[in-house]
């Protein structure tokens, strides 16, 4: 299957997802892991390739986006496993650590964060950097909204409804199931992304401030009055095109530097 210069391969298995390959890319090229949101209980790697096809052609490089277990079959950690053994599987297929970018949206964001905990729990080599797309991090009751009255998705109740699916009985405030109660020092760099008027622009803040004070780079970007991960919508709205593109020269400035670090080191 191909649409708009992008070729898109469904993997079967146990690391099930699709790659998604522009017209022009190198073996060697790095590589982007994509993890969808969707409250941990709904879509796939095909409901988000609006945003994957669109940073497959910005990047030039292949995406991966996984087709992690969801909930209610598949509970925490399911979706957690899942993105660690993908990792372990893209390292293991000749991706070096510092060639892997990782980006996710809402639950996909958070997702990525526990994620990275795990794998420097785990002492195993982490990513360049991440893009966390308006991330859900928080799957307590305990924080209060700001923006109940303004989300065009979301009410009150719908993220304690998920987040009681998903976690079925584990801990809310574990640090795998809630990143933003986890250390997040020596984490890779962080782009946030966030609407100005949706829900999850406290966990996005959140994030932002947490991973500051834990000695992370990160990046916060508020758009104005836009909807809940309104990448989707890129080639209909500009700001979807903005935030794709920033995504993009992020990833690329992060991975480049390394790669020129690393050349700069064996020729010294």
């Amino acid at each position: 299957m191909q649409t708009r210069g992008v070729a898109i391969e469904e993997i079967p298995g146990d690391i099930a997802g699709e790659w998604l390959t522009p017209e022009k890319f190198c073996s060697y090229d790095p590589v982007l892991l994509y993890l969808h949101g969707g409250g941990y209980v709904s879509c796939s790697p095909q409901t988000h390739r609006p945003i994957t096809t669109a940073l497959a052609r910005l990047l030039g490089w292949r995406v991966f986006s996984l087709a992690y277990r969801l909930a209610p079959e598949h509970p925490f950690p399911a979706a957690l496993d899942d993105a660690v053994n993908c990792y372990h599987w893209l390292v293991a297929a000749g991706f070096k650590a510092e060639h892997i970018a990782v980006a996710g949206d809402s639950a996909g964001g958070g997702l990525a964060m526990a994620m990275m905990v795990r794998l420097r729990d785990e002492r195993s080599p982490l990513p360049a950097c991440a893009a966390c797309l308006s991330p859900w991090v928080d799957l307590t009751d305990e924080s209060q909204p700001t923006n109940t009255d303004s989300c065009a998705m979301f009410v009150a109740e719908d993220g304690p409804a998920f987040a009681k699916v998903y976690l079925n009985g584990a801990a809310a405030k574990s640090s795998l199931a809630s990143p933003l109660y986890a250390d997040l020092t020596r984490l890779p760099p962080l782009l946030v992304q966030v609407s100005s008027t949706e829900m999850l622009f406290d966990d996005s803040q959140r994030l932002h401030d947490k991973a500051v004070a834990c000695g992370v780079e990160s990046k916060l970007h508020i758009y104005p009055n836009v909807p809940h991960v309104w990448q989707m919508f890129a080639g209909v709205m500009p700001e979807a095109d903005q935030a794709l593109r920033e995504i993009a020269d992020f990833i690329t400035a992060k991975i480049g530097s390394i790669q020129s670090a690393a050349k700069l080191e064996s020729t010294s």
